[in-house]
């Protein structure tokens, strides 16, 4: 199965469309009239449809299980033909379009099922995935033109004496989101935070290392008098999601906020650390550039 550890949580939701054609009046008056033989065909279908959607990743090896948070079913008869709309929610990390339309799918072939005996011409003619919501593909950011200095804040890599990997990769999460970067080593000196802060010109400066608790981690109480703004749904966003991932990840001190219409981010220096707090806020947190500028949220 498809690793999904690095993905957010957030609500997903698709609909998805059957259509089972019948082929003659008297098979859609049967079902109108609660006639045919078999029983209720919108109930046993909306059953079966509840129990389809629940069983998707028993049935199909790549889909990973996940909480199903609401099931709707509508139908709608128009002329011969049935039109079943079956609609998913979750709030998890993947999309439910496979739930949604495995679900319509059940639905229809219960429908079949119950109304073969009585029309031997009818058909299942369509199942589509209608429309579908959540993840990154509803919240587009633009980042062209963006740029970014990654600023590497370690006594041992500044002198030569260790490789930096987390600068790296931060640059190559920044790099898939279109976003052109440089980056510089600096000691963990106050002084050199500042200057830092004094002479950059992009747009958005990302700070690893120098946020935990040691003697030496001065990063934090250095930025945030130089923030305008703290960004603390941001910082939130970074811890929560290290958490979940690491019990360390408690006494990280990162930081986010803006000044002077520049996102300023401060991220663990750990390979690890900074990877995942990237995946943590990004590509959304580069939505604060929309909202600097004036624009509304929607």
């Amino acid at each position: 199965m498809v690793d999904i550890t690095h993905k957010i949580t957030s609500l997903r939701e698709a609909t998805a469309e059957a259509i089972v054609k019948t082929s003659s009046q008297a098979t859609i008056d049967a079902i109108k009239n609660n006639d045919v033989p078999k029983g209720n065909v919108f109930e046993m279908a909306k059953a079966a449809g509840l129990l389809g959607v629940k069983k998707t990743p028993d049935l199909l090896p790549d889909c990973h299980p996940l909480p199903i948070e609401y099931t709707g079913i509508d139908y709608k008869i128009d002329g011969l033909d049935i039109i079943i709309s079956m609609t998913v929610k979750t709030i998890y990390k993947t999309g439910v379009e496979v739930e949604a339309m495995h679900g319509a799918s059940i639905v229809a072939l219960t429908m079949y099922d119950m109304l073969k005996p009585i029309d031997k011409n009818i058909e299942i003619s369509t199942i589509r995935l209608k429309s579908k919501k959540g993840g990154k593909s509803s919240f587009k950011i633009n980042s062209e033109g963006l740029t970014a200095d990654v600023v590497v804040c370690s006594d041992t890599i500044s002198k030569g004496k260790g490789e930096d990997r987390a600068g790296e990769a931060i640059m190559e999460r920044l790099k898939v989101f279109g976003v052109e970067s440089q980056k510089s080593i600096i000691p963990d000196e106050a002084e050199e935070i500042i200057k830092i802060m004094g002479s950059t010109t992009a747009d958005l400066v990302i700070f690893t290392g120098g946020t935990g608790v040691g003697p030496r981690d001065v990063t934090p109480q250095t930025l945030e008098p130089l923030l305008d703004i703290k960004l603390k749904g941001v910082e939130e966003q970074m811890r929560s999601y290290g958490q979940e991932r690491m019990p360390y990840a408690m006494f990280s001190r990162s930081i986010a906020g803006i000044k002077d219409g520049k996102l300023i981010l401060a991220l663990p220096g750990s390979t690890k650390g900074a990877a995942e707090s990237m995946d943590a806020i990004f590509p959304h947190v580069l939505h604060a550039f929309k909202v600097i500028e004036g624009k509304r949220h929607d």
